[in-house]
């Protein structure tokens, strides 16, 4: 599947984010010269992180029969200088850090909450935001 975002409305920022059948709205905040009509661009790569993390640990504890009724991530981005990063290979300059909490709700035991926090590494976005990635650009056709 192909995502189109196109830049619609009044404001600089303002955006609609396509993805088959789906549409959402995406724009910047007002104290960054947007006009707040949808979520940011980092609220919807926290947002994929978010949903994937959810939706991988209901699949798995589903598979393994645990009672896991609920599944809450919070997350947050900011960027720290490298040079406090002591487990990061950056040396120079700013790291992106994504913190994420994640609280589980079910009648679940103590080994399984930690398998599920270990699994919740191993979702897809997770995995790529976390591997070596390469954006290629290229020039559209024009109409």
């Amino acid at each position: 599947m192909t995502v189109v975002v196109r830049g619609v409305g009044t404001g600089p920022f303002s955006t609609v984010v396509e993805a088959g059948r789906h549409t959402v709205s995406a724009d910047e905040p007002t104290d960054v010269g947007g006009a707040d009509t949808g979520l940011s661009p980092y609220d919807l790569l926290l947002g994929a992180l978010g949903s994937c993390t959810v939706m991988t640990l209901r699949l798995y504890a589903a598979r393994k029969g645990w009672r896991l009724d609920d599944v809450s991530v919070a997350l947050a981005h900011d960027r720290i200088h490298a040079a406090d990063c002591a487990d990061c290979e950056t040396k120079d300059g700013h790291v992106d850090r994504i913190s994420r909490e994640i609280t589980l709700t079910g009648d679940l035991t103590a080994e399984q909450r930690q398998a599920l926090l270990r699994i919740a590494e191993r979702c897809p976005v997770h995995r790529t935001l976390s591997s070596e990635i390469r954006i290629e650009t290229r020039a559209g056709s024009t109409q």
